[in-house]
């Protein structure tokens, strides 16, 4: 059982058909496939009560004239539609629900974990990952924000008025990485300086999941009582379990090392907030979209209780 959910336990589904944070089209089809994939469904068939009020679709948001800041693709664009799932995430969160947000692309994440920091100001997060996600507006060499998000929500690097809304409320000691392994040069300076926590591939290989899992947690909750926010890209598999995501890197988790994650972090009863980001259908052909949107399903299942036996 959850130690910070509501009963009978409430699953949100927040739908974020949003491609704005990256230049790949596509990816803001990863939401509207995984649904169409009968998640809700298999959600309610592990005994959640699911709820699901369509995929928001951000119309009110206009952000026709959006020129670049510095080089930073999108700004206005990605800074409201961040902020309003901020508010949508943290909504559910308050009420003990557990929002499930399903990306898009991981820029999507300053929303949601600023939403579940919101609602527990104690919470860690885990982020399963081949990138870091850890650009600064200084560091960032494309511009394309889905490779800031950390930045922002631990408040470093050149503040910029448009994202004002994003309080620096994570720690570094907070956050730990799994399953990096395309990292810029300029981010591992960044993890580096602020001492963050990062195991990359080479530490799974060396130790094992089971063991960098149990070492991530002692990181950032070593009493096993903080709520955790689990953000989870799919790039993290292997490009050979999940093809359809915008930025593949071979080397990366196989398909058991990522229903472990999920599930030994289930296993804490500390979940309080999952992102399944970056599941892209238009990226490959029809079996390989159809694999990565049935791991994407089934990686939500592991999280939220599914076992093997």
């Amino acid at each position: 059982m959850s130690r910070f959910l509501s009963s009978p336990m409430t699953a949100s589904i927040v739908g974020c058909p949003f491609s704005g944070g990256q230049p790949r089209v596509g990816v803001d089809q990863g939401p509207i496939r995984l649904v169409e994939a009968g998640l809700i469904q298999q959600l309610t068939g592990l005994g959640w009560k699911v709820k699901f009020d369509g995929h928001h679709q951000f119309e009110d948001i206009n952000a026709t004239a959006d020129p670049p800041i510095g080089i930073l693709k999108n700004p206005r664009l990605v800074a409201r539609v961040t902020e309003a799932v901020a508010k949508a995430v943290g909504a559910h969160a308050k009420k003990g629900e557990l929002p499930v947000t399903l990306g898009g692309d991981h820029s999507l994440a300053m929303g949601t974990i600023s939403g579940t920091l919101d609602a527990h100001p104690d919470a860690c997060v885990i982020w399963i990952d081949a990138h870091a996600d850890i650009n600064t507006v200084e560091t960032t060499e494309s511009g394309n924000i889905h490779g800031m998000p950390v930045s922002f929500l631990l408040g470093l690097g050149s503040t910029i008025p448009e994202f004002g809304w994003v309080k620096p409320v994570l720690k570094p000691e907070r956050i730990v990485y799994i399953g990096l392994r395309d990292v810029d040069a300029g981010e591992k300076r960044i993890l580096k300086e602020n001492n963050i926590k990062a195991f990359s591939m080479h530490d799974v290989d060396r130790y094992g999941i089971g063991k960098v899992v149990e070492m991530a947690l002692d990181h950032v909750n070593p009493t096993r009582d903080r709520p955790i926010h689990l953000s989870f890209d799919v790039d993290a598999l292997d490009p050979s379990v999940a093809p359809s995501t915008g930025t593949p890197v071979r080397g990366g988790l196989t398909f058991r090392e990522g229903h472990y994650i999920c599930e030994a972090i289930w296993e804490t009863g500390l979940l309080v907030a999952l992102d399944l980001m970056e599941v892209n259908p238009s990226l490959a052909d029809v079996a390989s979209v159809k694999q990565t949107v049935a791991i994407g399903c089934s990686l939500v299942r592991s999280a939220l209780g599914e076992t093997l036996l």
